[in-house]
This record gives structure tokens, C-alpha cells and sequence, in this order.
């Protein structure tokens, strides 16, 4: 069945360390330990391109399992940072993975809950053209954006990338997917030379809009918080998962964080996480759930087929 058979990641060694930058901000250890929960950010070298980034997590997916590129059909990129203007990043990284001319390339161009409309997208896309196998990368490089004199964001955002196997060997199948925007609030978190956050008004719609989501996603598919077995946010910061999780009233271990030494990877935080579950391999059933720039938010349900089960 057609789902998720790996995933892969690419974190750059280069680091900034927030305990650096305690004088410069005016900073105490709680805030950096228990507010934005990032004590390291990993930054891309400066030669490195989104592409780049996509071309190394491809190559720690391919220490993993045996692939043939001339069997890829399609290779999407969610991006908003991308290499240029013009072309499209995902017909760079064709390029520079030598895949087959039969081979669909196209940008999603969205941030935090980019995974979750790339994996709907890829999906539905594959589904409706009988494609085989696909591979659906994350990449957004915010230090080429991010205002090093922001303390709003230069303490937060890091580095990464990562890319998701989708064949008929699927380990994980989505269930279902959700979806909603809150446009009038695009200028919330925006970039016209750097970035800029409202980091209130940000945790006040992820704090209001996204357990409300989660409730009514749940409900929709008829399940209870304990039919799942994780919860996998998107890593905003470390106060606002606690804050989606204390008001969804979910155990601690339900909820992984995981962003101390690599910082907010935007739409690369999910599946960063999602590796790790599919290969621990005891998680049946799993929400992701991305919300961020746009405003915008979605989630899915995952569940591990019934031949990896068993």
C-alpha cells in the first residue's frame, strides 16, 4: 500500500550555541532551556544551496536502503527559501541526482505545515497517475533570512533537511489529512529582506487554533487521545508544544521534543522526528501536526501498515 517507507535527515555539523549570546540578549538558562528549548542551532556552510541540503539527506537515505533512481516518478521540494527565483528547486536537485527525464518535479512553496501538505500532496499525486515511488523533500535554510541582531528569531530557527521515500512498501499510510489557513494574519511571519515574527501573536494562534484542530480532527476520524500512541508537533519552540500538549491534556511521553542541539527546522522539524519513530518501530498509530507561517496549519494520521505490524 502507498505510504511512507523511509525517511532521512541532514542536520549541519556547524552549530551556534544560544549560551553564547546570554550578554548579547540579555538571556537567563530558563529561557533558553525552557521557553524556546534551543541551546544549538545548526547552520548550512555558505556554499550551500536548499538543494544542497536535499542532496545530502537523499544521501543518508540511500545508506539506508538500496534504491534504483531510474524507478523515482516523481521528486517534490516544499521550500520557501529556494535556491533561485527561477527554476524550480526540485528540477536542481533532479539534476544533481542524475534522475530519470520521466520524472515529475515541482516546489510547494510553504513553511512549518509544509510536511503535512507535501505528504498529502505527493500522495494524492502519485495515487492519481499510478506513480510507483516518489520523494517528497523538506528544506528551508532560514539563516540566509534570519536577522543575526533578531533575538526574536536568530535564537530559534536552525538548518536542515530531509527527504521522505513514498513507495507501495509503505511502513507508515496516512489515514487522513486536515487542513486550514488564517490569512489575514500573513503578517505575522513574514520576509521581505529578513524575517520578521511576531512571536506573541505566533504562539496565540498556535496556543488557540491548533488544540481546537487536534479535538475536531480526532473526532471526525472517531478516536480518543488514547487511541494514539504520538503526537508529533511541529517543534515551534519548547513552550509552545508544552502549551499544545497541556491544553490537550496528553501524557508527557506522547510528545517529543527534540530541537535542544539543532534548533526550529521549519518544515523539516516533523519527519526529523518521524524518522525516529519508524525506526523504533512501536508507535501504531500517529498524529503530525505543522502550523506556522501563513498563518496555516494541517495535520494527518499515520498508521503502520498491517504487513509491518506483523
Amino acid at each position: 500500500m502507498l505510504g511512507i517507507q523511509e525517511i532521512a535527515s541532514y542536520l549541519p555539523e556547524k552549530k551556534i550555541s544560544n549560551y553564547d549570546k546570554k550578554k548579547q540578549f540579555a538571556l537567563e538558562d530558563d529561557f533558553i532551556e525552557n521557553k524556546i528549548g534551543v541551546r544549538r542551532h545548526g547552520i548550512k556552510e555558505d556554499y550551500q544551496k536548499a538543494s544542497d541540503l536535499c542532496v545530502e539527506a537523499y544521501s543518508k537515505l540511500i545508506n539506508k536502503l538500496a534504491i534504483k533512481k531510474e524507478e523515482i516518478d516523481c521528486c517534490i521540494v516544499v521550500t520557501q527559501n529556494p535556491d533561485y527565483k527561477i527554476p524550480h528547486t526540485s528540477a536542481i536537485v533532479h539534476g544533481k541526482l542524475e534522475l530519470s527525464s520521466q520524472c515529475a518535479c515541482f516546489d510547494v512553496s510553504l513553511g512549518c505545515s509544509g510536511y503535512v501538505y507535501g505528504l498529502s500532496i505527493i500522495m494524492s499525486f502519485m495515487k492519481s497517475n499510478q506513480l510507483k515511488k516518489g520523494i517528497l523533500f523538506t528544506a528551508d535554510p532560514y539563516s540566509e533570512i534570519v536577522d543575526i541582531e533578531d533575538k526574536n528569531t536568530c535564537l530559534l530557527f536552525g538548518d536542515a533537511a530531509s527527504v521522505t521515500y513514498i513507495t507501495e512498501e509503505g511502513k507508515l499510510i496516512p489515514k487522513d489529512f486536515s487542513f486550514g489557513t488564517s490569512g489575514k494574519d500573513y503578517k505575522e511571519l513574514l520576509c521581505k529582506d529578513k524575517l520578521f515574527m511576531n512571536g506573541r501573536a505566533v504562539f496565540n494562534f498556535t496556543a488557540t487554533i491548533v488544540p481546537n484542530h487536534i479535538r475536531e480532527f480526532l473526532k471526525k476520524n472517531l478516536l480518543q487521545e488514547t487511541d494514539i500512541d504520538q503526537y508529533i508537533f511541529h517543534q515551534g519552540s519548547k513552550y509552545i508544544v508544552d502549551t499544545i500538549r497541556k491544553r490537550l491534556q496528553i501524557i508527557e511521553d506522547k510528545v517529543p521534543f527534540d530541537i535542544y542541539d539543532y534548533g526550529n527546522t521549519i518544515s523539516s522539524s516533523i519527519p526529523i522526528i518521524l524518522e525516529k519513530e519508524i525506526y523504533k518501530n512501536k508507535s501504531k498509530t500517529i498524529v503530525i501536526s505543522g502550523f506556522g507561517v501563513g498563518l496555516s496549519w494541517a495535520s494527518a494520521i499515520l498508521e503502520i501498515s498491517k504487513l509491518q505490524g506483523e
